[in-house]
């Protein structure tokens, strides 16, 4: 049967229905999504996975294709992003560039950020320097989603362009827009880090994985974004397939804590499980001791207390780093009235300080560990005494892949 040159505008090749553009676009879409997770994100920024070089040329080839994206550009924006999170220099936090900004002109960022030559340079070492990197991917980066384009028109007409469109959205949109947005906005948190990642959903499929972003940022360098049993990580699912078959060797995960009876000081066992997985250690703070407190109080003051704001809730986990001057000096007041809650926020800060120590001497760590923990247990406050106790026991599991 001839085709005639009207259906070949409008249909391509292919004369595809809607069913097959439907398939098409999410199989190229998510083959995108594993581009940027696996390969820019896992591999390149973070060290995380190797893959066999055919492999990772393929994913560096779709990036440049279906996006234009630069490796070393995309890799060192990405490191800055983890180096200066939440500040002033944060190529895209919601905390200063504002979350409308973010989410709807998360290019713009992008592109203001690839360049600064001189973080592109500092940020983005290790990443390949081939022929064909210098010669066709960097220079030319704007080729790749115009041959997509021309490939798409050729396979399936006008309806293809409408697809490419989309597919040109799709990672400003999910990854710029979303996970750098909403996932400093807006979710839930397994671990309290010092930034204000979150988890978008449990489940990491949609965008391959990069739903898990408070994980990610409290094990930057782990392969494996679920951390819990509920969370899934379809991209790990991808690189255990990939594993599997010889295609990708895991160089990290992250450590697993195990909790050691009968330790009666700390170790050097417990500062290195406590500066590998300080942010585990404050969230198990806040859920075992500050919580019951708040509850305790909650139940004492009745309606009054349960109506606290949400935002001393989070500083009170967090240590009210994100708090603004006001609103610090009226949480204060709070706490100046109930004192066994300014001790626990005290005691907070105090451990806090400790495993953010960066100082090269373990021994003088380790002593003012020694001390934090000698004072809890004299504190007379039960679920800070419990709490102590399980911190001395604090192991790490060697990692599996």
């Amino acid at each position: 049967m001839s085709v005639s040159l009207l259906d070949l505008l409008a249909r391509g090749l292919t004369q595809a229905g809607l069913g097959t553009l439907a398939i098409y676009l999410l199989v190229v879409t998510q083959l995108t999504i594993f581009s940027v997770t696996l390969y820019l994100h896992r591999s390149m920024a973070h060290r995380a996975v190797d893959f066999h070089p055919v492999l990772a040329h393929f994913f560096r080839f779709w990036s440049w294709l279906t996006t234009g994206m630069v490796t070393k550009e995309w890799t060192a924006i990405h490191r800055k992003h983890h180096a200066k999170c939440e500040t002033e220099e944060d190529p895209h936090s919601p905390q200063f560039k504002g979350i409308d900004t973010v989410m709807w002109r998360g290019v713009e960022l992008y592109r203001d950020a690839s360049r600064r030559h001189e973080d592109i340079e500092k940020y983005g070492k290790g990443c390949p320097d081939d022929w064909i990197e210098r010669h066709l991917y960097t220079p030319r980066s704007s080729w790749g989603p115009t041959l997509m384009l021309l490939i798409n028109f050729a396979l399936f007409g006008f309806a293809g362009v409408a697809l490419w469109a989309i597919q040109m959205l799709w990672i400003p949109f999910w990854a710029a827009g979303i996970v750098n947005g909403l996932g400093h906005w807006w979710g839930y948190r397994n671990f309290e880090t010092t930034d204000t990642a979150t988890n978008l959903s449990p489940w990491g499929v949609w965008i391959g994985g990069e739903e898990l972003h408070n994980n990610h940022h409290a094990f930057p360098s782990s392969a494996k974004f679920a951390l819990r049993k509920w969370e899934f990580d379809i991209g790990w699912a991808a690189i255990r397939a990939f594993q599997t078959v010889g295609l990708a060797k895991v160089l990290r995960v992250a450590p697993a804590l195990d909790v050691r009876p009968n330790i009666h000081v700390p170790d050097a066992e417990t500062l290195k499980a406590l500066l590998t997985i300080r942010f585990q250690a404050m969230t198990d703070y806040y859920r075992s001791v500050m919580l019951p407190a708040l509850r305790e109080e909650a139940a004492r003051a009745g309606e009054g207390m349960r109506r606290l704001p949400r935002q001393w809730r989070k500083a009170l986990a967090d240590g009210g780093r994100w708090l603004d001057g006001d609103a610090r000096a009226r949480l204060q007041a709070w706490l100046a009235e109930r004192p066994k809650m300014a001790t626990l926020a005290e005691f907070r800060q105090r451990l806090a300080q400790v495993l953010d120590d960066r100082s090269h001497d373990a021994q003088a760590t380790l002593q003012k560990l020694h001390a934090w923990c000698a004072e809890a247990e004299a504190s007379g406050i039960a679920a800070l005494q419990a709490f102590s106790a399980r911190l001395k026991g604090y192991a790490l599991v060697p990692a599996r892949a």
